[in-house]
């Protein structure tokens, strides 16, 4: 499946992901503004073998189908964290 990503100039490594360049009207208004400004960072060919560095290629896929976009939001803190627990942190 072909995607256009957009980056938030806004919010560091927020990306919006489309199934279609240039066309936003698939996103909700309260969202499209949220995001601020956004810059064309690429166009890429999903399949769901595809690795890809932070997200699931087919939970992007399906939202791509069912809603016509994707987002990506920047990693949490809690996801951060290492998966063992710190003795220091109770």
């Amino acid at each position: 499946m072909q995607c256009f990503i957009y980056k938030s100039l806004k919010k560091d490594e927020l990306y919006l992901y489309l199934d279609k360049k240039d066309d936003f009207s698939a996103v909700p208004e309260a969202l499209f503004k949220s995001l601020g400004r956004l810059a064309f960072v690429m166009e890429l060919q999903l399949s769901p073998e595809r690795k890809l560095a932070r997200e699931n290629p087919e939970k992007i896929i399906a939202s791509l189908q069912s809603k016509g976009f994707f987002v990506q939001l920047p990693p949490t803190l809690i996801s951060l964290m290492p998966s063992t627990p710190d003795k220091r942190l109770h």
